[in-house]
């Protein structure tokens, strides 16, 4: 039975503050939504979602004015927001929202407490306490989301088909909410998705990839993209990463090779690196670093299954996806950059560990360089524990020599010691290709090893090689 008498404890200063106001105004207040469900959770949260009984958009100025902030208004919605300090406080007025078919946005109209809470998308999320003093912190549960919460159970309050049916996005939030509580999706939640997939189509991209964001960022990520495969959603909002799943099997006489599944193997990869690290992009990376598996997979007799080159082709998609996802593009390079080098140090250990391949690899992982290692460490998912041993402690081998050399060839911040302006000086030039050409054949004897990483020796390099370099150029031209 819904818990329809059951109060919680209102013991916030803002809240009790915000009830105060409300009763000045003669307004009937409720906060609602996430601060209820991590207040039960007893988990921190500093977004307040608020229903008003009335006029939402003139309490929210009402709420303004008495903590000198500004309102951010949306009149069409019935909504508002304000900040204070670190809180933002969001107030909608009670309502009914209708969608048309193949519409993104509702038609709002006025409703009651009750109607709020029904159009909300999961159980836990449509509990409200009252902030009034009178009957201050009473617990308005129709639904049983308080159930649901111990459960640990993620369930819509209506048919699940009217409630995506009302906001398809919240499928995508059926995904991060389960990564983020760690609740197990409802069953017929869950045939609702797999019948209305395609639906999500008619959402905003920011919208879908703010909620694939988020559920990246959860605790176990993996449980909101098993979600998503399973639905359907997957193949609509990020295809490449569908089309991961499954394995080729080839029989060669007598024996049978089969490669992993590269999705479940992804999912466990990323789940590795949210052991690891908070970093979203990190985890972003990983989930793209076999992205072109699928695109490069080649069977080999007497080999088996090959996928050559597919940590290239892989760094050279991120554009695209990053642009068809409408991604920060100021974090396109370090993605790049983990999903192209990702196999690199293995292949140190398999080459051996010289001092050359080791610059050359400091250089070109940059400030990545740390991640890449955790990533590749992330990346092992035998259950063998030996061969687990071994790569661990190759990859130990590897990142010793490595900081052996960075501090050895001063190779932090590695560009050539002699600059293009001295360069061009030196040699007569203006700026031009060849001034590159010049510096990057320095640098190149640096990370060979030729020279050490210093002024002079880079200077003494340019004045003993310009002329022939020079000489090659016009000869080119």
């Amino acid at each position: 039975m819904p818990h329809l008498s059951r109060s919680i404890d209102i013991s916030d200063p803002l809240l009790l503050e915000l009830g105060e106001l409300a009763d000045r105004c003669g307004v009937e207040l409720y906060v609602v939504g996430g601060y209820v469900r991590d207040y039960l959770r007893k988990a921190d949260r500093t977004d307040i979602d608020c229903t008003v009984v009335g006029d939402a958009p003139a309490f929210a100025r009402e709420v303004a004015q008495h903590f000198h902030s500004r309102p951010v208004i949306y009149e069409r919605f019935r909504t508002a927001m304000v900040p204070v300090g670190e809180y933002k406080l969001e107030f909608v007025g009670t309502r009914r929202e209708e969608y048309e078919p193949g519409s993104r946005n509702p038609i709002v109209s006025e409703g009651t407490l009750d109607d709020d809470l029904a159009r909300r998308d999961f159980t836990v999320n449509a509990m409200a306490a009252r902030l009034n003093r009178a009957r201050r912190g009473e617990l308005i549960d129709r639904f049983d989301g308080l159930g649901d919460l111990e459960r640990g159970l993620l369930r819509t309050p209506l048919d699940p088909i009217t409630t995506f049916n009302d906001d398809p996005l919240r499928m995508m939030r059926a995904a991060r909410f389960s990564s983020q509580l760690n609740f197990e999706l409802d069953a017929a939640a869950m045939r609702a998705m797999q019948s209305m997939s395609e639906r999500i189509t008619i959402v905003a991209q920011e919208r879908i990839t703010d909620e694939f964001m988020k559920t990246l960022a959860a605790p176990v990520p993996s449980t909101g993209l098993r979600i998503m495969f399973h639905s359907g959603l997957l193949k609509h909002v990020f295809p490449e990463v569908h089309r991961l799943a499954g394995v080729d099997v080839v029989s060669e006489g007598s024996q049978e090779y089969a490669h992993k599944d590269v999705f479940f193997h992804t999912l466990k990869v990323l789940d590795n690196v949210a052991d690891m690290s908070d970093n979203v992009w990190l985890r972003f990376a990983a989930l793209m670093h076999d992205i072109a598996k699928p695109r490069t997979k080649k069977f080999i007799q007497g080999t088996g299954w090959t996928f050559h080159g597919h940590e290239d082709l892989g760094a050279r998609w991120q554009k695209r996806i990053f642009r068809k996802l409408k991604l920060p593009m100021a974090q396109l390079d370090y993605v790049q950059t983990l999903v192209s080098l990702h196999q690199r140090p293995m292949v140190l250990v398999d080459d051996g560990v010289t001092d050359s391949a080791v610059r050359r690899l400091i250089v070109q992982a940059g400030e990545a360089l740390d991640d890449l290692f955790l990533l590749c460490r992330a990346d092992i998912t035998s259950r063998n524990p030996a061969r687990v041993s071994r790569y661990l402690g190759n990859y130990d081998l590897v990142y010793e020599k490595i900081c052996e050399v960075r501090e050895k060839d001063q190779l932090r911040a590695f560009q050539s010691p002699v600059r293009g302006e001295e360069i061009m000086e030196i040699c007569e030039l203006k700026p031009s290709r060849l001034v590159g050409v010049i510096k990057a054949n320095i640098e190149e004897a640096i990370l060979d090893g030729q020279i050490p990483n210093e002024y002079e020796a880079a200077k003494k390099y340019l004045l003993d090689h310009k002329d022939d370099w020079m000489a090659e150029a016009v000869r080119k031209s």
